[in-house]
């Protein structure tokens, strides 16, 4: 239930939890080949949102723990070495002394894992980090901020989150805020970056720090792209050909600009952002959330209620491991296999992960899927890990070039 703080904002919460042993759950079986692949592999997940998960309530995630998505058991069991942990700082927060202190203290918890645990994990501040991590055996914690309003308009604190290690960030999340308009927010003050977020842009570039178009509108895209020097990402985000209307996810012409530019998109494994059905479902059910929300107050007991068993009425529609495949597959027949990773979500996106998919032991289901549709083992490295370590490298030398 712990991403119910996230998803509510932007069209999707988890109310009372759907058990999926109501449905027929496809089972798949990853073979040895595939399970060496993962295993041998660098897999770098875009967007996993840990740090959030255990902010209010800590839980050791190098033991195995009895929620969430990812644990280090889980996650050597999957081949995962080097998740992003987000940053994520809630809309709620912008504009406040308070989201600054928010990013530190989840930074402070990021930190805390690799403290109780170092023969397990490691801060990662560069590729290289990643790379000989990898061969310690170590799995690499590189950190990424979800929402850029802790900067406060202020490019000092964006040179202190470097420091502290925060490689990428995403620009803004579900509200427009001083730095960019949101894909999520009807009211659009900037019609895309502010003049503050060109600064912050230019700043990143400047500071080798990645830029990520996760989340915002597609005018503030068009403007990062106008003014960005070094490759940027979609941390995690999904096709916008298979979900019409959700602009959160990327147009054919916006992926085709982001591979121009020599950027890559990391594909969400959320079921909202894979399959039209879900998508579908979800804004249906904030569409009459919102009208008992109007009827009856934001805090009523039929609201309440109408969460609860919103979902025990009308099942949720979860996709499939192949609608993740597809969208991959989509993605490399359109821009080339260099410009495509993986962004998951995992901890973000609750439970409306797909069958196949529904933790970080699922990788080697998914790299069954590519090799299922012919993708070479080469091919299917560069897409899990090895596309990031190169537009990482790229934003690296931009850095150092200025």
């Amino acid at each position: 239930m712990r991403a119910l703080f996230k998803k509510s904002l932007i069209g999707f919460s988890l109310g009372l939890a759907y058990s999926s042993a109501c449905v027929a759950e496809p089972q798949y079986t990853a073979s040895p080949e595939a399970v060496a692949l993962s295993k041998s592999s660098i897999i770098i997940d875009g967007h996993i949102d840990v740090p959030y998960r255990i902010y209010d309530q800590w839980v050791d995630v190098g033991e195995s723990t009895d929620g969430g998505d990812f644990d280090y058991p889980r996650a050597k069991l999957g081949g995962l070495n080097a998740p992003f942990m987000s940053i994520y700082i809630p809309a709620s927060l912008d504009g406040t002394d308070a989201s600054t202190l928010r990013a530190h203290h989840l930074i402070d918890h990021v930190e805390a894992i690799v403290g109780r645990s170092p023969e397990k994990f490691a801060i990662a501040r560069s590729p290289a980090d990643v790379e000989s991590q990898f061969k310690a055996g170590l799995i690499s914690l590189p950190l990424g901020m979800e929402n850029g309003a802790p900067i406060q308009g202020d490019l000092n604190n964006l040179k202190a989150f470097y420091e502290r290690g925060i490689r990428y960030i995403t620009l803004t999340h579900s509200k427009s805020n001083i730095i960019s308009d949101s894909s999520y927010d009807e009211h659009r003050q900037w019609d895309g970056l502010s003049s503050f977020g060109e600064k912050v842009v230019a700043e990143m570039n400047q500071l080798g720090m990645m830029v990520d178009i996760s989340h915002v509108s597609d005018a503030a895209f068009y403007d990062t792209l106008k003014i960005t020097t070094a490759p940027v990402i979609a941390s995690h985000s999904s096709l916008r050909t298979f979900t019409p209307g959700f602009e959160r996810n990327m147009s054919d012409d916006m992926v085709k600009a982001l591979a121009k530019n020599g950027g890559m998109i990391m594909i969400n494994f959320g079921s909202t952002f894979v399959d039209a059905k879900a998508r579908a479902w979800s804004d249906t059910r904030s569409e009459e959330l919102k009208k008992v929300e109007q009827e009856f107050g934001e805090q009523s007991e039929e609201l309440k209620v109408f969460e609860e068993n919103y979902r025990n009425t009308k099942p949720f529609p979860y996709a499939k491991l192949e609608s993740v495949v597809q969208h991959i597959d989509y993605a490399v027949k359109l821009v080339g296999v260099s410009h495509v990773g993986l962004g998951s979500d995992y901890d973000g996106v609750g439970d409306s992960l797909p069958s196949g998919l529904k933790d970080v032991s699922s990788y080697p289901n998914l790299v069954q899927g590519l090799l299922d549709k012919g993708y070479s083992q080469s091919d299917i490295k560069n897409i899990l890990g090895g596309n990031l370590l190169r537009v990482w490298r790229e934003v690296e030398k931009v850095a150092l070039s200025k």
